[in-house]
């Protein structure tokens, strides 16, 4: 059986495939005009060759007492917003034949599910964490999404932004999280819901999240940071 660690290998092994000065793999790093060329005529291939590394397969997960509660820094793109819990509404649209607007009785009646795993941060730090609530996959399920979709735009209300291929969002370990370490989600930590999953970096992780989008193509916005220079795919 593979380790927690193996993620670290395939990161390790995309480094590889990107070294020797290659601009081939650096779509998603473009800082000038010609860089965002290459990077456009190369991000399918990015995508491939990351997905190939990262797989659909389950990621090992730890046991619940090996969680680090004081591990987990609190950080935020535009302060902190709150939501009143009963004013929540989880707005799901794009190419979805059934448009939603869930709020938290309706993310609790799904089946629910805990993923103790290690967040890690591209500043350097990592946590180990139980994080619990819907699968994504099931939320987007009672879209009934349209076969043309394959990324997935989230929104958040402080403004953050981000994007995931389909097949990431799809993963069964990736979470709409309500609870975090057993009690219900903190504010700071992004309540009433965000994102979690083992299978990509943190800032891919959307917190105070209120709105999703089926989308068959990226637009011009990649993400918060992505359009910032940091990785798209960003997978662990």
């Amino acid at each position: 059986m593979s380790s927690p660690a193996d993620g670290l290998g395939r990161r390790q092994a995309l480094g590889l495939l990107m070294g020797g000065g290659s601009s081939l793999l650096l779509g998603g790093c473009a800082l000038n005009g010609l860089s965002e060329a290459v990077g456009e005529a190369t991000q399918p291939l990015n995508e491939r060759i990351e997905a190939l590394l990262q797989g659909r397969g389950a990621v090992p997960e730890f046991d619940r007492r090996q969680v680090q509660p004081e591990a987990l820094l609190v950080n935020s793109f535009n302060g902190t917003p709150r939501i009143a819990p009963d004013a929540y509404r989880l707005a799901v649209r794009g190419l979805v034949r059934r448009p939603l607007n869930l709020d938290l009785a309706a993310l609790a009646a799904l089946p629910q599910r805990e993923c103790v795993m290690r967040h890690v941060c591209v500043e350097g730090w990592a946590a180990i964490v139980a994080w619990s609530g819907p699968r994504l996959a099931d939320v987007l399920a009672l879209a009934d999404p349209s076969p043309l979709g394959a990324y997935l735009a989230i929104r958040s209300a402080d403004q953050y932004f981000e994007t995931w291929d389909l097949v990431s969002a799809l993963h069964p370990q990736t979470l709409l999280a309500t609870h975090m370490n057993g009690a219900p989600l903190p504010v700071a930590n992004g309540a009433p819901v965000r994102l979690a999953s083992p299978i990509k970096l943190g800032y891919k992780l959307s917190k105070w999240v209120t709105g999703l989008e089926l989308t068959a193509r990226l637009g011009d916005r990649l993400g918060t940071w992505e359009d910032r220079g940091y990785e798209w795919f960003a997978g662990l």
